[in-house]
């Protein structure tokens, strides 16, 4: 990487030498303007518009329209001599947590590397900003401009992300936000239970740019005189939702499915927290309805093991009962029967 700006970082009255690098690059695939017939290079020529002649570089400066065909001319002195207190240096204004700035004020990243022996107070103030999880507010001068920025950690390095101003930032004036639009509960509910269907940990590496993929493909192909394979056809956006809690439930099915999920059924999404309590309840009645037959049933055959012994008990007296009786009977009728003994005779 090759170093945009060197400066230092003024923090209190400590000055920490830096050396500042573009922390990112675009990777889209350039084009040149050419001829069709011949590929030649398209030229442009940059010609004044009163006189028609072709100016030079050093000819250039720059104009600010006031309007009614009028120009105000400024050159290079006339910048040279703007008040930018910054222009060597990152002044840090005050240390917010990180979640108070808005990510849409965020501009572009820069790297920052300790120049020469700063290595120590520069890792001191990375350390210091990641004990405090704040991040440092900022004014810096980069390309004749003072811009509002932020120092944060990141892999150990502090990065330098500048920041739009606050007037920079368009308000949204959309017809929408005056209506009434009242969203039904149940609609809700589907569209939590769709966000969480579809919920996972930011990798940006898994995802790709499959368009820039596809045409460096084309190139290829064109530079080694191969056959240009046409993509897979591109799926068509979905119509607008007539029905919305349709939509949603198969949305919720899709994204499940998509993670290798069971669908929740045709024409039925992931629960809501009303049918998840309901399902719940049902689940539990299910799993105790089992334990209740059991217990029923053990209940049932003590009942009749109970009776089963009272009967045997009850025949078993009856019996004894009727055993008795009859040996009296027995007794009383030996004694009827029994014959009398005849008197002897005497001389």
């Amino acid at each position: 990487m090759r170093a945009i700006w060197r400066g230092a970082v003024s923090f209190g009255l400590v000055s920490i030498g830096v050396r500042v690098y573009s922390a990112t690059e675009e990777k889209d695939i350039r084009f040149h303007q050419v001829h069709r017939t011949d590929g030649g290079r398209i030229r442009y020529k940059r010609v004044c518009s009163i006189d028609g002649e072709e100016v030079s570089y050093d000819d250039i400066a720059k104009g600010y329209d006031i309007g009614g065909g009028e120009m105000v001319i400024l050159t290079d002195e006339d910048f040279a001599e703007l008040p930018l207190s910054t222009s060597h240096a990152i002044d840090v204004l005050e240390f917010v947590p990180a979640e108070q700035v808005d990510p849409i004020l965020y501009n572009k990243a820069y790297f920052l590397e300790p120049d020469g022996a700063a290595a120590k107070p520069y890792v001191l103030l990375r350390d210091a900003l990641t004990d405090s999880e704040r991040v440092a507010i900022v004014k810096v001068a980069l390309r004749q401009r003072e811009q509002l920025a932020t120092l944060r950690v990141r892999e150990g390095v502090l990065l330098l992300n500048t920041m739009l101003w606050p007037d920079e930032i368009r308000r949204p004036d959309f017809g929408f936000l005056d209506e009434d639009i009242k969203v039904r509960p149940p609609e809700l509910a589907m569209a939590s239970s769709l966000i969480d269907s579809m919920a996972g940990e930011f990798e940006p590496d898994v995802f790709t740019d499959d368009y820039r993929a596809a045409l460096q493909e084309v190139i290829d192909a064109k530079v080694e005189g191969r056959e240009v394979v046409q993509p897979e056809e591109v799926e068509e956006a979905p119509a607008a939702a007539v029905d919305l809690m349709a939509a949603l439930r198969a949305s919720v099915d899709r994204a499940r499915s998509a993670r290798g999920e069971e669908p929740a059924g045709a024409g039925a999404g992931r629960p809501t927290p009303i049918s998840a309590a309901k399902s719940a309840k049902a689940a539990a009645a299910k799993k105790a309805a089992p334990a209740a037959k059991k217990a029923a049933k053990k209940t049932a055959e003590k009942t009749a093991e109970k009776t089963t012994a009272a009967k045997k008990t009850a025949g078993a007296k009856k019996a004894a009962a009727e055993s008795g009786t009859a040996k009296q009977a027995g007794k009383a009728a030996g004694k009827k029967a029994a014959p009398k003994k005849a008197p002897r005779k005497t001389a």
